[in-house]
């Protein structure tokens, strides 16, 4: 795992494996964007982003309640929180 450079948490699931298993427990989809706000609002460490906006000020929506929830029973589901 350290030649990989991933955190325990990073090892745990995928992003492909949080979407679907949210998909198949709760009906709805969930993006990647989704997933990185959830995992940053609990301090799971992500890798530097490539795609960065152009402009510094530019937003990014916010993820629906409803989503979260979702998002953070999967992390639990597979321990990563």
């Amino acid at each position: 795992m350290d030649e990989l450079d991933l955190t325990s948490s990073e090892a745990k699931a995928t992003y492909k494996e949080i979407e679907e298993w949210v998909q198949e427990k709760y009906g709805f989809h969930v993006t990647n964007l989704n997933i990185a706000q959830v995992k940053q609002k609990h301090g799971i460490i992500e890798r530097e982003n490539y795609n960065k906006p152009k402009s510094e000020n530019s937003r990014q929506p916010g993820c629906p309640e409803e989503k979260v929830k979702a998002i953070e029973d999967a992390l639990r589901h597979f321990q990563m929180i």
